[in-house]
């Protein structure tokens, strides 16, 4: 096949400079019939027809093409590779190369991702949506300053898809309390619950995908979806296009609220930042397909969303055991529980901020929830101290080094400090600390401050200060006499007359003597 410039050259000389096609053809090394073939052919190159050679393949193609289309339905455990496939045509009389088969197999597999591709992967429908009907939700991960400290974060990203209004919330976790948490907070930031919830297959909400639209729901994630009353639909797996604005609204955040990284002192503090920074951005972004901003189509939307109802009791619930020490362990943090059930079984109730402890159908105790992702660091252990009163007034020595004492309030340290001089003093601190058992503990701390401040440190004195504050009674009444007791006459201290006596007392002696 000649190229496009040779074609030139002959087209001129025929056309153009009037040349014989004996010339050309004797020119160019090429027949005459060649040299007429081009000419007729116009301005385009000839091409040669593309040569077809048999193979011995061809009389089983059909069926292996059929083979594979029924491999690619099956697992990745399940499929027979090249190598069966070949050995089971040599079955059926094929007695040409494993080569072969394989090329067909890679050309059969590229023909097909390329039909995929065309057929729809490669096209979109635009997607519109009415006031209040939907929401789409994703995680993603971003990076904030914490404490100081760089700290990875799972951020949780919600946003209405008519209006694009759309909140952004920071946790250390991506788990289910964390995710019934983030869609707490996102309904009371938007004001109200849309119709319909779209989501990816992800764990928290998704135990198993089958086929189709087919889905294993989580059942907490249910009960969540249940108590919001809104429908949940999950898209097909790897099609991040069918919750197309909040993947963008992903990638939009990155530039908007973590760049630069943000810093703050807790992690309660970023999330009070990212809602009103959210709320700002509400009214700087232009809607795109609606007039006015994003802030102005939510306003018109709102009336439209379900008004939220209180918060889904999001909490994961975990069955433990009480060390002896009274101690429970929960993501590499001990948790004190009350003395009372220790070595006893008792259900721990796991909140995105908060962990509950509860035994015999009650709540028992309840703990800030700690969250330390570093392995180089052993976990901490996080006492209450009235949760070891009932151990210590069995052994009151124990408090002068337990561990869960160190952190007692300044007035009882003060306190401790002034009993343990004396000897009984670790019984009678003790006791007093017992009172929070039965009173407020703000009283019993105000009742060991005034007894420190009258300097009189004694459980008999605490006792009678927190009777009164108990009573309403602040300070001890003074005493007013009535006025039939009144003296008319005062009388006067005179110490004289015991000089009298001195001087009367030998004369009286000197008598008897005689």
């Amino acid at each position: 096949m000649i190229d496009v410039a040779t074609l030139s050259v002959i087209r001129r000389w025929a056309l153009r400079e009037q040349m014989s096609i004996r010339e050309i053809a004797r020119r160019t090394g090429l027949s005459r019939n060649t040299v007429k073939k081009y000419l007729r052919a116009g301005d385009e190159e000839p091409r040669y027809a593309k040569r077809t050679s048999s193979s011995k393949l061809d009389p089983y193609a059909e069926k292996l093409a059929t083979w594979l289309a029924i491999e690619a339905t099956k697992s990745r455990k399940q499929r027979r590779n090249l190598r069966q496939i070949h050995t089971d045509l040599v079955a059926l009389g094929f007695d040409g190369s494993y080569g072969r088969v394989a090329a067909f197999c890679r050309k059969w597999q590229a023909d097909r991702q390329e039909a995929q591709r065309i057929a729809g992967r490669g096209t979109f429908v635009p997607l519109v949506f009415g006031p209040g009907e939907a929401f789409q939700f994703d995680w993603s991960e971003d990076w904030a300053v914490i404490a100081g400290e760089r700290t990875k974060l799972q951020v949780a990203h919600l946003k209405l898809s008519h209006s694009r209004a759309f909140t952004v919330r920071a946790y250390l976790l991506q788990t289910h309390e964390m995710l019934f948490d983030a869609h707490y907070h996102a309904f009371r930031v938007l004001g109200g619950v849309p119709k319909r919830g779209i989501y990816d297959n992800m764990k928290t909400a998704v135990d198993k995908v089958r086929t189709g639209k087919d889905r294993d729901v989580n059942v907490r994630f249910s009960a969540m979806v249940s108590h919001y009353l809104f429908e949940a639909e999950f898209c097909n797996p790897a099609s991040g296009w069918e919750k197309g604005q909040i993947e963008k609204n992903v990638r939009d955040a990155r530039h908007r609220l973590w760049q630069p990284v943000p810093a703050f002192p807790t992690l309660a503090e970023l999330n009070d930042w990212l809602e009103v920074r959210c709320k700002a951005l509400w009214k700087e972004i232009a809607h795109g397909q609606l007039p006015g901003t994003v802030a102005d189509i939510w306003a018109q939307e709102k009336p439209f969303l379900m008004p939220p109802p209180p918060a889904f009791d999001g909490f994961v619930e975990h069955t433990k055991r009480v060390s002896p020490t009274c101690l429970i362990t929960f993501d590499r943090t001990r948790y004190s529980v009350p003395a009372s059930f220790a070595n006893r079984p008792i259900s721990l109730r796991v909140y995105a901020d908060r962990l509950v402890v509860a035994a015999e159908g009650q709540v028992i105790c309840e703990h800030n929830r700690v969250i330390d992702r570093r392995h180089d660091v052993t976990g901490q252990t996080i006492y209450d101290w009235r949760h070891y009163l009932a151990v210590l007034q069995r052994k009151p020595g124990a408090l002068r080094n337990g561990a869960p004492f160190a952190e007692l309030p300044t007035p009882f340290k003060r306190l401790q400090a002034m009993l343990l001089k004396k000897s009984g003093g670790d019984r009678e601190m003790v006791e007093v600390l017992a009172l929070v058992l039965h009173h407020d503990e703000h009283m019993v701390l105000a009742a060991v401050e005034a007894a420190l401040e009258a300097g009189v440190g004694t459980k008999t004195h605490v006792l009678n200060i927190l009777h009164r504050l108990v009573d309403g009674k602040s300070a001890v009444p003074d005493v007013v006499a009535p006025q039939a007791l009144k003296l008319s006459t005062e009388p006067q201290a005179n110490v004289l007359r015991y000089d009298s006596l001195r001087v009367a007392q030998p004369h009286k002696g000197a008598h008897h003597g005689t």
